[in-house]
């Protein structure tokens, strides 16, 4: 398998940026430090009153997800894909209602209109846009999932949902229950 140099750089990047921000460095009187990685870990407690059920944030500026687990013993910070429009970005709070592996895709009416070519169905599998695995959320239509096109990541690129890696979205998937607080900013 050939990994491409943007792949394997912005698989990297919660790691680097984890690494960034728990390593401070001692800097002459004055200096100003360069924030290479663009991010900032948001404190919790600024964006939900309550830790039940686990939290998950989306910020749509730096184009991260942030989770943290209900007894905090948990947080990942993600790369992640954002809608390519503002007028198709919802912001506000919701939960996940759903979770499901291999989940199959239909576009919505506003989707096809767009875009008249695309198939009205498309079952679970590589050709799917929806990737390995789904989080529903309490807004129809919005969702966070995978994604089997890994140029999307990290980009202004979905009709509404929040894309991740297939190997993250596994992994956040393991980590969420159905009840998880998501905040989208």
């Amino acid at each position: 398998m050939t990994i491409s140099r943007r792949t394997l750089l912005v698989s990297a990047l919660p790691a680097v940026c984890l690494a960034t921000a728990a390593q401070p460095r001692d800097l002459p009187p004055g200096t100003v430090a360069a924030n290479v990685s663009g991010f900032k870990t948001p404190d919790w407690r600024a964006h939900f009153s309550s830790r039940r059920n686990g939290m998950i944030l989306v910020d749509t500026g730096p184009r991260c997800l942030f989770f943290w687990s209900e007894d905090l013993a948990v947080f990942r910070l993600y790369p992640c894909s954002v809608p390519i429009r503002e007028e198709y970005t919802r912001r506000g709070r919701t939960t996940v209602i759903d979770k499901v592996e291999a989940p199959s895709w239909r576009p919505t009416a506003g989707m096809l209109k767009r875009n008249p070519d695309w198939p009205t169905y498309v079952p679970p599998g590589p050709g799917n846009p929806m990737g390995s695995h789904a989080l529903y959320l309490g807004w129809p239509a919005f969702r966070i999932h995978g994604t089997h096109d890994d140029n999307k990541i990290g980009r202004r690129s979905s009709s509404g949902c929040f894309g991740l890696y297939n190997p993250q979205i596994a992994e956040l998937f393991g980590l969420t229950r159905i009840g998880t607080q998501v905040r989208v900013i």
